[in-house]
């Protein structure tokens, strides 16, 4: 059965990453908020029985206090560093699915050595559909603060117009959210693992 970690208890021109070497495989889930990261990070990590890892509640349970209370103290520079060095501490993990940040993406050095460790997916949603998600969402609101100020519709276009390519070139494979169920992308998931031995990504 798939454990949740807080840590505390415990794609580059044709470069191959040995993603079967470990009986303990390594998925990396990457993409814009309300893509599904933590729904279907969960339920990978039950299905392959390994630990399934969210790095916002992480960074949230060290720090005591929610991302809108960070940033609204400290500013996004103070989170980004607080995730920077999560992600650097993830690098020599093994047996794991990771929710990444939706801006984790942008510390590219760090994020190219942690892909080198395991699958990187790239989780997408159309703009409409991860609106309505946010929309419906009722923690999004109270605990996930604006990245511009602006209406999340237009927010959504800037921030994924600007990470788009960033998330492209850091991940292995792309799957479409918005109109899949979580199983299926699960399977998909897993097939991608047990299909291939190695994979080959872009250059970051």
């Amino acid at each position: 059965m798939a454990r949740e970690l807080s840590l505390d208890t415990a794609p580059r021109n044709n470069v191959k990453i040995d993603i079967m070497n470990s009986k303990k495989p390594k998925v990396i889930l990457t993409g814009y908020r309300a893509t599904g990261k933590t729904s279907i990070g969960k339920s990978l990590a039950l299905r392959l029985d390994i630990d399934f890892l969210d790095m916002d509640k992480v960074i949230e349970e060290r720090q005591g206090s929610s991302i809108r209370q960070m940033v609204e103290e400290h500013g996004w520079a103070f989170f980004r560093e607080l995730e920077k060095s999560l992600l650097e501490e993830l690098i020599p993990q093994t047996g794991l699915v990771i929710a990444t940040g939706g801006g984790a993406i942008m510390h590219r050095k760090t994020w190219q050595k942690l892909t080198k460790t395991g699958l990187c997916v790239l989780l997408t949603a159309d703009t409409e559909t991860i609106r309505q998600r946010l929309m419906e969402d009722e923690n999004s609101a109270t605990l996930r603060p604006s990245l511009t100020g602006k209406d999340i519709g237009r927010e959504i276009n800037e921030v994924l117009s600007e990470r788009m390519p960033l998330y492209r070139q850091g991940s292995h494979l792309a799957i479409d959210t918005s109109s899949r169920s979580v199983d299926d992308i699960v399977l998909e998931i897993i097939r991608v693992l047990d299909k291939n031995s190695t994979v080959s990504s872009a250059s970051l």
